[in-house]
């Protein structure tokens, strides 16, 4: 019998959950779906954890990878941030390598590093290794999300899992890479090896995404965090089929689907095509102009650089209204940083932002 997790609120209260509608009601999908919100939603990426004391407290000696499969301390990770920071939307507490540690290949997190692969993927022979991935790999998961469900009520729960580039660059790298040269080595010296490698990936993370809305999950958001690494054309070529796969494999469940990558203001037009309904916009390029680079008929989410954190509180809320100006008039907009929290960000810093967030744009 797992061991109960202790609730660690920030005020010793559940409060900050919604509780009196229901979610597709919600700010934070009416802005996915461009419909006219009560008021601008907010949520942060990497908001469950990271810089909450409460965080650290229950995660005291237990590995990521190994936390990511305690439903009963997702549930309370996952619920933190709500508690705390009066979000519009709760995001899933995981990790994007769960899914292929959950078909067996042999990695780990390591602290101060990131997701490192024992056995690098290389060769054709390597791919054997991918194989599909179904519910019954991941049942803490539907466990932990039918959890959060029920005390999340009419706050939305975001599901998540790492693009297909992103994926393989950690799986053919062995772990985190600034420049990606055997990445990028395979895509362009072994095109066919390449495409087989993301065709499998997308399978694999097409199938996680499903495992998550159909456990209850309001929206899902696809973290291509490296992707901005590449040039259009190499984008357009050898890596938008792939995700746009995996936005087709979910397509059909009619759950709001957000893109999101870093460095990738070149790449938004070619991220609006791929079949997201929200695409992230990061800090480098304005709201309005990131809108108009992923073109009509989207959501776009961001982007305050989450290094204006750190900065006094008039500061960030001066920074926080040049992103709703730019932001003003379009038809859906979902206020977030232009990547995760970091580790040291003060918690009240968030949870000021998101009352200013929620006053300035209350209708």
């Amino acid at each position: 019998m797992r061991a109960k997790i202790p609730c660690v609120s920030a005020n010793d209260s559940p409060s900050g959950l919604q509780t009196t509608s229901a979610p597709h009601e919600s700010a934070f999908l009416k802005a996915c779906r461009r419909e006219p919100v009560p008021h601008t939603p907010v949520w942060f990426m990497r908001q469950a954890g990271r810089s909450l004391p409460e965080y650290l407290k229950v995660r005291e000696g237990i590995a990521m990878l190994d936390s990511c499969m305690m439903p009963e301390l997702v549930t309370e990770i996952t619920l933190q941030p709500v508690r705390r920071h009066k979000v519009d939307a709760a995001i899933y507490f995981s990790d994007i390598v769960v899914p292929l540690k959950a078909i067996g290949i042999d990695l780990d997190i390591k602290p101060g590093i990131g997701p490192v692969i024992a056995e690098p993927i290389r060769t054709r022979a390597d791919l054997a290794r991918l194989r599909d991935l179904t519910p019954e790999d991941v049942p803490y998961v539907t466990e932990a999300m039918g959890m959060l469900t029920a005390e999340l009520g009419a706050t939305p729960l975001i599901g998540f899992a790492g693009a297909p580039f992103t994926l393989a660059s950690y799986l053919v790298e062995g772990g985190p890479s600034r420049n990606h040269e055997r990445t990028k080595a395979m895509m362009y010296g072994d095109p066919e090896l390449w495409a087989d490698l993301l065709d499998r990936l997308a399978a694999i993370t097409g199938a996680f995404l499903k495992v998550q809305i159909e456990a209850g999950a309001s929206a899902v958001q696809l973290f291509d965090s490296w992707v901005g690494a590449l040039a259009p054309a190499d984008y357009r070529r050898s890596v938008m089929p792939a995700s746009v796969k995996v936005f087709d494999a979910v397509a059909s469940y009619g759950v709001p689907r957000i893109h999101f990558g870093t460095g990738t203001g070149e790449l938004l037009g070619l991220m609006g095509e791929a079949g997201a309904d929200v695409v992230g916009v990061d800090w480098r390029v304005p709201m309005d102009e990131g809108a108009r680079r992923v073109g009509p008929g989207k959501a776009v989410q961001g982007n305050l650089d989450p290094a204006v954190l750190f900065a006094p509180t008039e500061a960030v809320e001066a920074k926080a209204r040049e992103v709703l100006d730019a932001a003003a008039g379009l038809e859906g907009h979902i206020f977030n940083l232009g990547h995760g929290v970091m580790p040291t960000t003060d918690p009240d810093a968030l949870t000021r932002l998101v009352e200013y967030v929620h006053e300035q744009t209350a209708r």
